[in-house]
């Protein structure tokens, strides 16, 4: 399985509007695509009130690209989130299954 962890930082003042798109339209997308096996959605926390993450647990390689297509180390912007983010940042990792 492949981990892929994504980090977003919030234009300055954008942070309520990100907040209703995260909950209201990523979130939902993200818990109801295909090949994802679990979503761990990250809020921001006092100290880093600009920040929000996800980490998704994707079946494979195969699954993972299914959703955003070749290039999978890029990554997938919603268009209604692309003017409310001002960096973003994505990783990918071999899942170590806990025994």
């Amino acid at each position: 399985m492949i981990m892929r962890i994504f980090q977003v930082t919030i234009r300055p003042g954008k942070e309520k509007e990100f907040g209703r798109f995260f909950h209201g339209t990523a979130i939902p997308l993200m818990r109801g695509t295909k090949g994802i096996v679990e979503v761990l959605p990250g809020a921001p926390r006092p100290d880093t009130p600009r920040e929000f993450s996800f980490v998704m647990i994707w079946e494979n390689l195969a699954s993972l690209k299914a959703f955003v297509g070749e290039d999978y180390t890029s990554p997938h912007i919603d268009p209604a989130e692309a003017e409310l983010v001002e960096s973003r940042s994505i990783r990918h990792y071999d899942l170590i299954e806990s025994q």
